[in-house]
């Protein structure tokens, strides 16, 4: 085995799953700018040249310690129609997993705008990947004959779904809950696309 190949040997699942879990937690207590690699390598017992090799700096870490919260991928959800689609996906994510998840991203929020390796590790490491998972799911539909293909709105479904979930805090005080979620893709998201939804939103 050659140097490299063993310097960047990956550690076990369980353990990864560890260290994120810590992550999480000290991105909790003291925010992005006073977590240090110093402190997840004393929380987690591990030493910071082991983080650094896996994880190469702070910003990757926390953000593959954010992507360790996903359980269902765009991608994965295969109903038959776009709006089962949707509904399977917002609820395979309880509303308490939901609310944790929403709070450490405003978190990170400023930290993200006057961080240039923070928001690049968000692009190549959350938003790109979730982005081509969510364009799998668009095109089924588009292949099944739901969505035209030169729809426009195609192209802002992503803006969508992130706008419902930031503004939903921002207008009505409240953060985004199933109920809030599923009606807003039968209001706004599948109309946009053209998709038809059943009377009674049932």
């Amino acid at each position: 085995m050659s140097t490299e190949s063993g310097t960047r040997r990956r550690i076990s699942p369980e353990r990864e799953a560890q260290l994120y879990g810590a992550v999480l937690d000290l991105l909790r207590e003291v925010g992005y700018d006073a977590l240090t690699m110093d402190a997840v390598a004393a929380r987690t017992h591990a030493s910071k040249a082991t983080l650094y090799r896996q994880w190469g700096g702070k910003p990757r870490l926390v953000v593959m310690a954010l992507t360790s919260q996903r359980r269902t991928r765009p991608d994965e959800v295969n109903t038959g129609t776009l709006r089962g689609d949707i509904r399977a996906l917002v609820l395979a994510e309880d509303e308490e997993t939901m609310a944790e998840r929403s709070a450490l991203m405003r978190s990170l929020s400023p930290a993200v705008h006057h961080n240039p390796e923070l928001l690049q590790a968000f692009r190549d490491l959350l938003i790109n990947p979730s982005l081509a998972e969510l364009d799998v799911l668009l095109e089924r539909a588009v292949l099944r004959g739901e969505v035209a293909a030169g729809r426009p709105a195609l192209r802002f479904v992503p803006h969508l779904l992130v706008g419902a979930l930031v503004t939903e805090e921002l207008v009505g005080d409240r953060l985004p809950t199933h109920a809030f979620l599923l009606a807003y893709a039968d209001a706004v998201i599948l109309p946009a696309l053209g998709v038809p939804v059943p009377d009674g939103n049932g």
